[in-house]
């Protein structure tokens, strides 16, 4: 009995419980004023709601103390059995919340472009009118006094068949703003080899989910193509000059409950390497 109430509380614990990890990323090529730079990566949120309206999401996210949060696809679900409106409205007030806390970034993943749900002009309709910035193969300047550096993000490789492909997109970026530093936020978690010929210097992504159930010696147990003892699933990968860093994500839609394997609060800090 003792060990049924044991796993029990594991697998409730897995699935419940916020936890927040910090990385602290270094680069010598990155502008003073940035030094400390706090990013929140939320990822694969698949319309999961922690507490009432997200309360305790929210409120960790604000404890976290971004510069800015950036939420790097599938905030909807094709496989929730919530409707699509349900799940927009859930989205809409977590984004509310957001808002308040810092500026609000965000990609598609592979869900918002599922015919099932119709895609994701809706969501990214109310998100614009809600303030955060939709990034679709495009970029901003984030700016600290004088200096700035470049936050890209892509449309998952469900979306339009005619989207810009990705070294044709850096190749504007850098035409138009020079050498300059590039966070690239992407949802999938398989490429760092892509971005790391492109010269990207940092890539926030998630899409594996952690790998759903953790064991040890393993980077999780479970790929998102369904396949056995996946890599990239959590953490940072560097490969050459760049790094990629991978969320676990913070929802669940394949029917496997996490284990050891809490939703998880990302945040990047960006520190200049002297």
């Amino acid at each position: 009995m003792l060990i049924i109430l044991l796993v029990g509380f594991l697998f409730y614990d897995s699935n419940a419980r916020l936890v927040t990890r910090e990385y602290v990323l270094r680069y010598a090529n990155l502008p003073e004023p940035f030094d400390g730079y706090r990013i929140v990566v939320l990822s694969d949120i698949h319309a999961t709601e922690f507490g009432n309206g997200n309360k305790r999401l929210i409120a960790k996210v604000a404890q976290a103390r971004p510069d800015v949060i950036v939420i790097a696809g599938d905030l909807i679900d094709f496989n929730e059995k919530k409707p699509i409106e349900d799940q927009i409205a859930i989205a809409e007030t977590l984004v509310e919340g957001l808002g308040p806390i810092a500026p609000v970034y965000y990609i598609t993943g592979n869900h918002e472009w599922d015919r099932r749900i119709g895609g994701p002009r809706e969501l990214l309709q109310m998100l614009e009118e809600k303030g955060v910035c939709v990034l679709r193969n495009a970029y901003s300047l984030l700016e600290e006094g004088a200096a700035s550096i470049m936050l890209a993000g892509t449309d998952d490789p469900n979306g339009p068949a005619d989207m810009i492909k990705p070294d044709e997109f850096v190749g504007r970026i850098r035409e138009a703003e020079g050498d300059g530093f590039i966070v690239m936020l992407e949802h999938r978690n398989n490429n760092l080899e892509l971005y790391s010929g492109l010269g990207v210097d940092l890539v926030l992504c998630g899409h594996a989910h952690g790998g759903v159930i953790r064991l040890p010696f393993t980077d999780g147990l479970i790929g998102p193509q369904r396949d056995w003892f996946p890599t990239h699933t959590s953490g940072v990968y560097t490969m050459g000059n760049t790094d990629m860093l991978v969320s676990r994500g913070l929802g669940n839609s394949w029917g496997i409950p996490r284990l050891l394997n809490n939703p998880q609060i990302v945040v990047a800090v960006l520190v200049v390497d002297s």
